[in-house]
Parts: structure tokens; sequence; C-alpha cells
């Protein structure tokens, strides 16, 4: 990686040049983020995952623009028309539209006017007008006139094609006019189409006008995707004669004053560029750059709430009953084992039209104690406030408790592949009611099997790049399921995928071997599994768990390559090593600083006291109950002014939402979560997602199914 580029990375996200060159090297070398973040901290100076993420990533961007730099000058080259300088200037770009401004006036191009005018032999013309070294244009132009020119007026026409061109592909006019774009106005107008019902959403954009500058990105992903339906025009409120001013002016300022006889024959060419090609594509190209701002905090937005759910609180190994709830088609009811292995299903009719609430009861109660039931898991979906409500009423053991658990994805989940194998012998009803079950046991286990993008946690995420996002949510994941940790022998080959190191193929093998062989019983054992050679062990073992092993360090996120140091503790105090595990007296006594060595710093030092003291530990809180008003049951016993209990069900840039137990999410702005006593400018600095919250009603639109709330207080 040149060092143009690590300089540049740096600047970029103000860490030091050195962090960027370690990572790249460690990058290069196999590493992950999640091993380079945990324990390679004397490598990168403590950086933490979002840095080394974001150099990941600039470090492709990169990497792709020095093939695009590769590209560019063997076509110039070819073509006979690269100096040293341009090649001295493509070759020290960091900016893409800086490079493409750059070869812009050598790429292939189809025909336009100006290569009508240069094949009239009109260039000569039109270099001496630019360079200012004609006097008379007009006597001038009369020496061009020939069969393919009639008149004078015609060639100077053609001459201007050719400066106008000339203009529009030079890199210092093409950033004078962005510059200019990006300080104005973006203007939506409906089309015919707006008054179609479907653009009653768009209502709000009808008449509407904002700085291009200041915009918030849920506002353009808006007005945007509302052009893309076509229910809007947008543009760039820009004044083609200031502009043209500008330019003219610049132009001035590098040449001299043109003379009068000049002067008309530029400044049409100048005005002719803008309004024709160069507003044209700055225009959307400005835009664009805007949208790909809006994406990124879009993105940022979902990747938070992804993590939020992805760690939410997992109520662990119970038996489970869990209920896909429904009207007409019945309460799907599975019974789960400690490890969410299906041991029961069945359909049950609480609710109308059929009506069978006596026998649902008792067929739930005859459940309960069959199975051991210790935890009940009801979908949030349709008839799920309902069959909250008949759960409630059905008498249970002490002890057992109810949750609501969100069903977004179960369906997907249902119908995948992933579940067909899974359960090859169940329908999707059942397949979707253990998904809800098994979600409630441990979230993460279960939510890496759906795509993040079906969770409902995201605002704009079909408009946003599609490549960011992922890569994203893929770091996301990798971030989440790495921070937990993961136990080699119970794992999914879904979850070990998202280990460190593993990947789809490696999973795969794991659980095959746990299959041939029983369970692991050191972390050693990886290595007998089949592809999984040492710099795959190097990446995996610290994040993967045996409860029970031998070695109680295999059940802690101490990496193997670090146990010799706690062996040296240990020694240090007389002590065996599983003597230190818990015991806060035993470790206080431990100086760090005798205990570095040449690869292993002090973070790192201090992070095996750390987790000696609570070795394996779930960083995640655990799961408690809720419970809705029983007063409110539709949108029409909602008044303004009413605090009711609720939970947050997306966070977005302009807001949350929440669920408070009707069929429609209510809306806190962010402009009402403060209290009145501070103003809030990002949501997730105060709410998470599945927060259990209390709201006040501030508005209902029941024509429009919208909810106003404001944050009464948190849970």
């Amino acid at each position: 990686m040149k060092d143009l580029y690590i300089k540049t990375i740096a600047d970029k996200l103000s860490v030091k040049e050195w962090q960027v060159e370690n990572c790249a090297v460690l990058f290069a070398d196999g590493a992950t983020i999640p091993f380079i973040s945990r324990y390679r901290k004397e490598r990168t100076g403590g950086l933490d995952e979002v840095l080394i993420a974001e150099i990941r990533h600039w470090l492709d961007v990169y990497t792709e623009m020095d093939r695009r730099k590769e590209t560019i000058l063997t076509t110039i080259s070819e073509a006979g028309k690269l100096t040293p300088e341009l090649e001295t200037a493509i070759s020290g770009c960091v900016d893409s539209t800086e490079l493409e401004d750059l070869y812009l006036p050598f790429r292939p191009k189809r025909r336009t006017r100006a290569t009508a005018a240069r094949e009239a032999g009109l260039e000569p013309l039109a270099e001496g007008i630019y360079n200012l070294s004609v006097k008379d244009p007009v006597r001038e132009a009369g020496k061009f006139v020939n069969d393919k020119v009639a008149t004078a007026e015609d060639a100077l026409a053609g001459a201007r094609d050719i400066i106008a061109e000339k203009l529009n592909e030079t890199a210092s006019v093409r950033e004078t006019v962005r510059k200019m774009l990006r300080t104005k106005r973006i203007v939506a107008r409906p089309t015919r189409k707006a008054d179609a019902p479907e653009a009653r959403k768009y209502q709000g954009y009808f008449d509407f006008s904002e700085p291009l500058s200041r915009i918030a990105s849920h506002r353009l992903l808006a007005v945007l995707r509302a052009e893309e339906e076509g229910y809007l025009n947008l543009k760039i409120d820009a004044d083609p004669e200031k502009c043209g001013n500008k330019l003219y002016y610049d132009f001035c300022q590098e040449k001299k004053y043109p003379g009068k006889e000049l002067s008309e024959q530029i400044r049409t060419a100048i005005d002719d560029a803008y309004k024709r090609l160069l507003e044209p594509s700055l225009s959307n190209e400005v835009i664009h750059e805007a949208k790909e701002k809006a994406d990124i905090e879009s993105i940022k937005v979902f990747g938070e709430n992804l993590r939020q759910l992805l760690l939410a609180p997992p109520v662990g190994q119970k038996r489970v009953m869990a209920i896909d709830p429904g009207f007409r088609t019945g309460c799907k009811v599975v019974c789960l084992d400690e490890q969410g292995n299906l041991l029961h299903y069945e359909a049950i009719f609480p609710h109308p039209p059929v009506s069978e609430k006596v026998k649902s009861i008792r067929a739930v109660s005859d459940m309960i104690g069959k199975y051991g039931i210790e935890v009940i898991a009801i979908g949030n979906g349709t008839a799920g406030r309902e069959t909250e409500d008949f759960i409630k009423r059905v008498p249970k053991p002490d002890g057992v408790k109810v949750f609501s658990v969100s069903e977004d994805g179960a369906s997907i989940y249902s119908a995948s592949e992933v579940a067909r194998e899974e359960f090859p012998d169940c329908d999707v009803t059942v397949r979707g009611a253990v998904s809800i079950g098994r979600r409630l046991m441990d979230p993460l286990a279960e939510l890496v099997k759906i795509d993040p993008k079906s969770l409902g946690v995201g605002q704009y995420q079909h408009d946003v790049d599609q490549t960011l996002l992922k890569e994203k949510l893929d770091n996301t994941v990798e971030s989440c399921v790495n921070s937990v940790g993961v136990n080699l022998n119970t794992a999914s080959r879904h979850l070990l995928s998202y280990v460190s190191g593993i990947g789809p193929a490696l999973a795969e093998n794991i659980v095959q071997y746990r299959k041939d062989n029983g369970p692991f019983r050191s972390r050693k054992d990886l290595l007998k599994v089949k592809r999984l050679g040492d710099k795959a062990f190097e990446q995996c073992a610290g994040f993967l768990r045996i409860p029970g092993a031998a070695n109680p360090l295999d059940n802690s996120a101490v990496h193997p390559e670090s146990y010799h140091i706690v062996e040296k503790m240990a020694g240090s105090l007389n002590v065996r090593t599983e003597d230190l595990i818990a015991n806060a007296d035993l470790c206080s006594r431990i100086r760090p600083e005798d205990f570095i060595e040449d690869e292993f710093g002090l973070p790192t030092v201090n992070d095996i006291l750390k987790e000696l003291l609570k070795p394996g530990r779930d960083p995640r809180e655990s799961a408690s109950e809720f419970s809705f008003s029983e007063d409110i049951h539709t949108i029409e016993d909602l008044a303004p002014g009413m605090e009711l209990p609720g939970i947050v069900t997306n966070i977005t840039a302009f807001g949350a939402f929440v669920d408070i137990g009707i069929k429609q999410n209510g809306l806190i702005h962010v402009s009402q979560m403060g209290g009145g006593k501070r103003r809030v400018h990002d949501p997730s600095e105060i709410l998470r997602l599945h927060q259990h919250v209390i709201v006040e009603v501030l508005s209902v639109d029941i024509d429009r199914n919208r909810i106003g709330l404001r944050l009464s207080g948190l849970s």
C-alpha cells in the first residue's frame, strides 16, 4: 500500500500512520477485525473495531483505485497522449472524482457537437479564441468558411462548441461548479403522477426546498425515492447567470480580460458549457455525492440497530413454549427443550372465528406441565396482543414468565433453506414458531440465520448503497458474535461461520467433526478439524468456548497464545492456573508490568487479568418481562395525554418507533426525547432497540394511522 494512501487514511480517520500501516500488514496476513481489535492492541495502539473496520474499508477503496489508475494510464498511453506531468498527477490522486476529471478529456466518448466542429477543421479557430490570440474573431472565422462551414457565424458557433467541451473537461472548472452547486438548495416539485393515492405518503415534499449541504439523510432519501417512483421532480436551484459570471471571472483571472471583440464569444461559450454540459452532469453528481453521505448515515443507524438486536438480552437455556399467533388459522404452539430442540407441536384456536377458549386453556396447561415449560414466547405480529392476554389468563406454575418477541424475519427464516435443513419434516408454521422461541432463548444464535435486511431495524435499507450496507452488516454480525463468544460444542454452523477466521466451509467441517468424534475436549482439538490450520486456529481460538474443559482457560477469552502468561502469573503466587479463575484476591496481587513480553504488552496483560476475574462472561443483560396497558387495544382507544408502556421497535435518525400494544407503532420524534430539559440530536444516545419505555400520547390521526408520542421515562 502506497505511503500516500496510508497518510490519507490516517488523516481522514485522525489516527497515526503507523497504526494504519500495521493494520494493513495484519489484514494482508489474513487477520480479521475482531482478532486485531481484541488480540493485537499493541500493534494498533488500542484501536477499536469501528476504526479498524474503517481502515479496512479505505484500504479496499485505494486498492480498487490503483486498479482504476492502471486502466486509465494504459488507455491514455495507448492513445499516445500520456505526458510525465499527467502521469504524476494521476498517480498522486487520492480522490476518485479528481481522478475521473483528469481522465475525462481522454475518455472515449460518443460523437458530440465539438467532434463535428473538429472534423470541420475549426479547432485552430477555437484555440485562437480560447487563448486570446485572435484579435478579430469574425474576420478570423471567415478564413474557415468552406464546403463544410457555410458562414463565418457557423465557424464561430463550431469554435464555441469546442471551447464549451474544453471547459467541461477542465478539472478546475468542474470543481468550481461543484462547489457552487453544493451551496445551493435542492428543490422538489410534484409531477402529474402525484395525484395518485400512492403518492400521499410524499405529500409533505410536494413543495419542498432545503440547502443540499444541510438536508437530513432521511429527507434526502425520501425525496430521491419519490423521484424514482415518478412522483417528484428534483433539481438544484442554481442561477445560470450567476454561475456563468463566476466561470467568466475565473477565466479572466487565469488569462486576461478578452477585450470587447472576444468577450462575447468567450461568454457565450461559457454559458453554453454551463447550461448544456456542466450543470446537467454535475448537478446529478453533487446530488449523488449528498446521497452517499446520507447512505453512510443511514447505514450507521442500521448497523447500530442490528447490534442492539443481536445483543438483546437472552433468557438462556430454559424450556420454552413458543407461540406464533393467528386468528382464523389458529395459534401455532411449539415446546422446546433447553437446547432449542423441538419436543412438541400443536395448534390452538382461542380467538374468533373458532373461539375454542376452554379447549385451548386445557391444551396450554397440559403442555406446560408435560414439558416443564419455564418461559413462554409470543410473537408480536397479528393476534399477538390478544394471544398474550389469553396466555396471561391461563393458570401457570409460579415462575413461568411470558415474553413478547419480535416476529421480524421469522417468516423469511421459516421458508429458507436453513430452516428446511433443520426441520425437513415440519411446515413453515412450525419453523416460524420455533424461531420465535429460539430467539428468546438466544437472539444472537437464532438471528444470524436470517438476512439482516429482513429484520426491520433500518431506514430506507433498499435505497442505500447495497455494497456498503452489506459490508456494515457483515462487520456488525461478526463483531457481535465474537464479542459474546461461541460455545464450540453447541453452536450451529451458521453461528460458527461468523467466528473470526472460520467462515461457512470450516463451520461445516467443525459440525461434522462433532458428529464423528463427539464434543471438543480442548481448543487444541480444533487443529484436528479438516482444513483448519494454524492461521485459522490463531484467528478463531480466542472466541470459542468449551464449558467444562480440562483447562479452564478454554472457556475464557484468554487466547491460547497467552496461556503461558497465565501460567507464569500462577507460578509467581505458587498456585495452580485454575486457582486464579474468578479469584479477585489472588488477581489483585499480580503486577501486570511483571508479565510484559516482546509480543504481549500491557494492554494484553490487563485484558488477561480482566478475563480471569470473569471468565467467559456473557456481556448481554438478562431478559425481563413486559406488559402493555390492559385498557388499550386499538388506535381508537388512544387520547392525547395518556401515559403508556411501550417497546422500542426501530430507531432512525429522526426518531424512534414504539409498540404500545396496538396494530400501529407510534413515533417519538427526536424533538420529543429530551423531556424539555435538553435537546437530543441522536435518538441512539438515549434509546436502544427493544428497550422498555413510558410514553405520552401527543397526537392521534386515525385517518392516516399515525400516533405522535413523547418520551416520558426509561426502563
